[in-house]
């Protein structure tokens, strides 16, 4: 890779762009596509587009019968957390180490401080507004934490009107049943409803917040990778 390519690709993995490294293996010339280029061709666009869906390398054959190998390299994903409460702390730290870009929402500051969550992002607007800010996308990850309908029904709201990957939602049963009533009254499909996790995490018995995280963590993985 020659130097002004590979500035181009740090600068974009810096600005967090979704890009490809297509690498014609013939002769070896390179170039750098992003899926939004209308200026390559249609079927590099397709291809690529689908490399950063999948989020791995494939070699794909041009018409002219060339062979490329497109690299991929997407910004880190994201987790969304709505409550800032003890359940979360475990769950940012083990998303972050799992390389996630970790959100905390939560207008309670006194909840959401640096000190209860080192080094992650604290948004401390309302979720509606908070949500609509950061347009979770197909590589996020939303739950919501806080047990709080006037909280939780918001994200909720936003996370349904999204391509996001996985909605996670805590609390037992009767309070999910509340939760899918108030949604259903909302306007909500019984589809679109079925998004969402919950209870939240998968079923391993945990008791304690770090148990509980790792089976959010574990349900979140498996629904990414599945």
């Amino acid at each position: 890779m020659d130097a002004a390519l590979l500035r181009e690709l740090v600068a974009a993995r810096a600005e967090k762009r979704p890009t490809v490294l297509a690498t014609r293996l013939t002769d070896g010339i390179q170039k750098l596509v992003y899926p939004s280029d209308k200026s390559q061709d249609s079927w590099l666009i397709k291809a690529v587009s689908e490399a950063l869906a999948g989020d791995k390398g494939a070699v794909i054959a041009a018409p002219d019968g060339a062979e490329w190998f497109l690299n991929p390299f997407n910004p880190p994903l994201r987790l969304i957390l709505v409550g800032a409460v003890h359940i979360a702390q475990p769950l940012a730290a083990i998303a972050s180490l799992a390389g996630y870009d970790v959100t905390v929402v939560d207008p309670r500051t006194s909840f959401a401080s640096s000190e209860r969550f080192p080094g992650m992002t604290l948004v401390t607007d309302w979720p509606d507004e908070a949500m609509a800010a950061l347009a979770p996308d197909a590589r996020t990850a939303i739950v919501t934490l806080t047990h709080d309908p006037k909280l939780d029904d918001p994200a909720l709201k936003a996370a349904l009107a999204s391509p996001a990957f996985y909605i996670g939602a805590l609390g037992s049963k009767k309070t999910h049943a509340a939760r899918v009533a108030r949604l259903s009254e909302a306007g909500f499909t019984e589809s679109g409803i079925a998004r969402i996790h919950g209870p939240v995490g998968l079923a391993i018995g945990a008791k304690s917040p770090a148990e509980i995280a790792i089976s959010i963590m574990a349900e979140i993985t498996e629904t990414l990778r599945t």
